[in-house]
């Protein structure tokens, strides 16, 4: 009777597994890409992916932008995320109460957070920025409004 021999799993740097982690949406998206015609030829093409003209997110409500602008990283319950990055809680956040910090993270960006509100109308960061300071057990109701926006793109 023949015995397989087994081998050790070779260990992964930290900083290969984040390569690894922040390269597979971008491979993904990618794929998506490819025409069916060029995929292995018994596989079942998968439906299109729905990209934006420009790179601009095409939703409107605050709620609709952050499940698709935020929820994969702050989750959808807001309370952030820890694995191969550390996603910070918008939940019961106390930063949030000064309005402008909100607009200008969304807007510019902070430490890994990319500057999404560079995808978005001064309309959409107000009203993705007012969902968050409204739900996840924060009830900080001064509206932001495009103005403000715009006063901190410049």
């Amino acid at each position: 009777m023949a015995t397989a021999s087994i081998k050790p799993v070779e260990s992964v740097s930290p900083a290969r597994a984040r390569v690894h982690a922040l390269s597979a949406p971008l491979v993904a998206a990618f794929l998506c890409l490819i025409p069916p015609t060029t995929r292995a030829q018994n596989a079942t093409p998968a439906a299109p992916a729905t990209l934006s003209a420009g790179f601009m997110f095409t939703e409107a409500s605050g709620e609709a932008l952050y499940a698709n602008a935020c929820q994969a990283c702050h989750m959808a319950d807001g309370k952030g995320a820890t694995g191969a990055g550390t996603y910070p809680a918008l939940a019961g956040d106390k930063a949030l109460e000064a309005a402008g910090y909100a607009v200008h993270v969304v807007v510019k960006g902070r430490h890994a957070m990319p500057p999404v509100g560079m995808m978005m109308t001064d309309d959409q960061v107000a009203a993705v920025v007012n969902h968050v300071r409204t739900h996840f057990g924060n009830d900080y109701r001064d509206a932001v409004t495009s103005a403000d926006v715009k006063a901190v793109r410049r």
